[in-house]
């Protein structure tokens, strides 16, 4: 009997081999979601997105009427700037807003949205990574990666095309999470400061491009990669920008020169985490927030003196969700990992601060998202299922609707959550209910960027693809 049987399953198993191997062809993979889970999906290849993205930009030279040129990969490559119309004043300069709290509060926006949802004013192919969008003077700056080149990029917000890119040959790979840098830039007083993946730090002129000053924050400080690459957009204080390099004597957290680039001073040996560093006032005084890969501090802005800290630490060190201040004295911490979330309240002592933690619990737990407050109220993705808490007690108001690993705005008294898998969904912020208003598809593939949005334009992006929104209310 098992002999007249193995002929048969000899059959299935090479027809299983062989469909295996032509959907493997045409780009059945097993992909990772935010949480670890495996999924059969098809994925475009790094090659042909590059391909469809350089399709694109020749189709735009063309248009322009620019010459084409061939751009070698060079730590000095740079595209033809195009000009673009500045806009009146630059807001949505940091990551996830100017506060970087997610909240955004330029102008009101629209939430009445039609059926079938809003249409993209401009859609283009974009290089991989998962960094947002930053926006001033009528440019989005992010980076990215196209083919073995990290790339620093402006695009004109009104029509998505490329006014300039800088180039430098770097390829950060990663097999759970991705390849491509992470840290979005941030904008100042004319300068973009963009940092890659691997630690190449660049500050560029906004309007060309142009690099004023370089430095590889991992080589400076003596300091290793993390498991998932640089991933803290720098933070602008004074006359300096702040970064996480994770460098050992002294040279965990580090401040240069905005315009030399010079370091001006350097503090502590902790790990870094993943989270960007923020700049708030807590119980009255100016300070420096900082999530490393061991504990939540504040330090003073100049320095970098530690003022008070307290012990966070979650699994594979994956301290990657914004702080958020809920209050004069209190900041709201979460992470994912089954470690849950806290706030912590803090009382003056001298030169530092007392700690006291008020609630900690599992009802909210930001893995790589972060959270925003309205009315007292903590709104964000418990892992992938949005959830709302009480910021005063932790008490869990509602928790519903799957939108994935994805990310979540405040904006106008709604939350604006770009899913894990490229939809949009408009949700009123309110403790009474989950409410989910509206929802359309916005971008194919895996979608971990965190959305931007200037006077009413909603900016999104993921690893192959960029859109805009009009969110301006009419």
């Amino acid at each position: 009997m098992f002999r007249r049987l193995v002929p048969g399953l000899a059959i299935a198993v090479g027809a299983a081999g062989l469909l295996g191997a032509v959907l493997f062809f045409f780009g059945l993979r097993v992909v990772l979601d935010g949480g670890g889970g495996f999924h059969l999906r098809f994925v475009e290849s790094s090659e042909a997105r590059l391909r469809a993205l350089e399709r694109d930009r020749a189709a735009q030279r063309v248009s322009d009427n620019t010459p084409t040129s061939a751009q070698a990969p060079s730590s000095s490559a740079v595209t033809p700037p195009v000009a673009a119309v500045p806009e009146a004043r630059p807001y949505w300069t940091d990551f996830r807003g100017p506060n970087r709290d997610g909240h955004y509060r330029e102008r009101p926006i629209q939430t009445a949205w039609p059926s079938k949802g809003l249409t993209a004013i401009w859609q283009h192919p974009i290089g991989e990574g998962y960094a947002s969008f930053v926006v001033a003077r009528g440019r989005a700056f992010t980076i990215e990666q196209r083919g073995a080149n990290e790339v620093a990029a402006a695009y004109d917000v009104r029509t998505g095309r490329e006014l300039w890119s800088v180039a430098w040959p770097t390829r950060f790979k990663e097999m759970m999470g991705g390849d491509g840098p992470r840290a979005t830039p941030t904008w100042s007083d004319g300068r973009v400061y963009a940092l890659g993946a691997a630690g190449e730090f660049r500050c560029l002129d906004d309007a060309s491009g142009r690099v004023i000053w370089r430095v590889n924050i991992l080589e400076d400080n003596g300091a290793t990669n993390l498991m998932w690459g640089m991933a803290a957009a720098p933070l602008v204080v004074d006359d300096t920008v702040v970064v996480l390099p994770g460098g050992p004597n002294g040279r965990s957290v580090v401040a240069y020169d905005r315009r030399t680039g010079a370091r001006a001073w350097s503090a502590l040996d902790d790990r870094a985490g993943y989270s960007s560093p923020m700049l708030v006032t807590l119980a009255g005084l100016r300070q420096l927030l900082v999530f490393s890969a061991s504990r939540v501090m504040g330090l003073t802005p100049d320095r970098g003196e530690v003022l008070w800290e307290y012990p966070w630490t979650t699994q594979y060190d994956v301290n990657a969700s914004q702080l958020l201040v809920v209050g004069d004295n209190r900041v709201f911490v979460s992470t994912g990992y089954g470690t849950g979330a806290a706030v912590i309240e803090l009382s003056k002592q001298g030169a530092r601060f007392a700690v006291r933690e008020v609630w900690r619990n599992t009802r909210m737990k930001n893995q790589f998202t972060s959270s925003v407050l309205e009315g007292g109220f903590i709104y964000g993705l418990d892992e992938s299922i949005l959830a709302c808490v009480d910021a005063a007690t932790g008490e869990l108001k509602w928790k519903g609707g799957r939108y994935g690993y994805g990310q979540v705005l405040l904006a106008s008294g709604h939350l604006l959550v770009l899913t894990e898998d490229g939809d949009l969904a408009l949700v009123r912020a309110t403790p009474d209910r989950h409410q989910e208003l509206a929802r359309f598809h916005v971008l194919d593939g895996r979608t971990w960027n965190h959305p931007a949005i200037a006077d009413g334009l909603l900016i999104v992006r993921n690893l192959s693809q960029m859109a805009a929104f009009d969110l301006r209310r009419p």
